[in-house]
């Protein structure tokens, strides 16, 4: 008897981490398909970075409604949610900046950049954590951090950058710039979900319902003051087959985050940072085949560190950390 609970369980688990490592492997196919092709004889290039994630909140916030109020009522019933939309808000506006920040970057920096810079999220939620929440970690997961830090500097380091032309040195630097402004607003969405549950016990499908939601608000209110969403549905009138880019690239987004719900549900978030560590890895070396991001030598040296820190943190750097008392 326990023999097939165990095969059901690892199939189980099989199955959630092919959809994990599907669904975004895909998400980043489509990604970088969009962001970085050239579009008809004028060769031109999506620039539409707000309407690409206005579309994606849109998705999720259906597919979270549909997640609450079908599967989540057949098996465990309606639950109050006392989280206060101020928190939402703040939480959206961070979550969506982010967002934006990093589909942008894509305009200025290849994306296995991307793909390294973006792992460093457990560094700005770990920095907010110490002086927002006070709180306190060890030694190890200082170190691990580090070597992400390590890895990323070396990743990113090029000894010839001065000697390239101007206008791929300023190309380049914006990138950097907004990817560096994407990983302090996921550190801020990190310390507003972390109130969230503690303060609320937020549901994850009312934490996605509600996110997305304020954030298709808040992005439709920016498009429509900007001008962009008028740009969007022209362009998407001339080149209509982006349209089928963009809706998958927005189903995967959704598909990919209920198979990380159902993970750490069943297995737990060590289970699940394992297999998204991973899927991050096979995103990078996709987008060199796929897409022909060469890397050198030191930049795998650089995604070695990183990925290497990462693996470590999940292992041994887990235990939670301890609030500091108040003085």
């Amino acid at each position: 008897m326990s023999n097939r609970i165990n095969q059901f369980i690892n199939k189980k688990f099989l199955i959630y981490a092919f959809g994990i490592f599907f669904c975004y492997s895909y998400y980043g196919i489509l990604q970088e398909k969009i962001t970085r092709a050239k579009y008809g004889i004028k060769r031109e290039v999506f620039t539409y970075s707000m309407s690409l994630v206005f579309v994606q909140c849109i998705i999720n916030t259906l597919f979270a409604l549909v997640q609450i109020f079908v599967v989540n009522r057949k098996s465990e019933g309606q639950v109050h949610d006392t989280t206060t939309h101020f928190f939402y808000g703040f939480s959206a506006l961070s979550y969506l900046t982010a967002m934006v920040s990093s589909n942008r970057a894509l305009q200025h920096v290849s994306y296995p950049t991307q793909v390294i810079a973006k792992s460093c999220k457990p560094i700005p939620v770990m920095i907010i954590g110490v002086f927002y929440a006070r709180k306190r970690y060890s030694i190890l997961k200082y170190f691990f951090v580090f070597m992400i830090v390590l890895g990323v500097g070396i990743f990113m380091y090029n000894p010839n950058k001065t000697s390239g032309a101007p206008i791929q040195q300023s190309r380049t630097f914006i990138g950097e710039l907004l990817l560096l402004l994407s990983l302090t607003c996921d550190g801020f969405t990190g310390a507003f979900q972390d109130r969230m549950k503690s303060e609320h016990g937020t549901k994850p499908g009312h934490m996605m319902l509600w996110m997305n939601a304020w954030s298709s608000l808040i992005l439709f209110v920016a498009l429509t003051i900007t001008g962009e969403l008028w740009q969007f549905i022209d362009f998407v009138n001339r080149f209509p087959f982006v349209i089928s880019f963009i809706l998958q690239f927005s189903a995967m987004s959704a598909i990919g985050q209920l198979f990380i719900f159902l993970t750490i549900t069943s297995f737990g978030p060590l289970a699940c940072s394992l297999i998204t560590t991973t899927r991050k890895f096979f995103t990078v070396l996709f987008s060199v085949i796929l897409f022909g991001n060469s890397l050198s030598n030191q930049q795998w040296l650089g995604s070695g560190l990183v990925f290497l820190g990462l693996s470590l943190d999940m292992f041994y750097g887990k235990q939670p950390p301890i609030k500091k008392p108040l003085l």
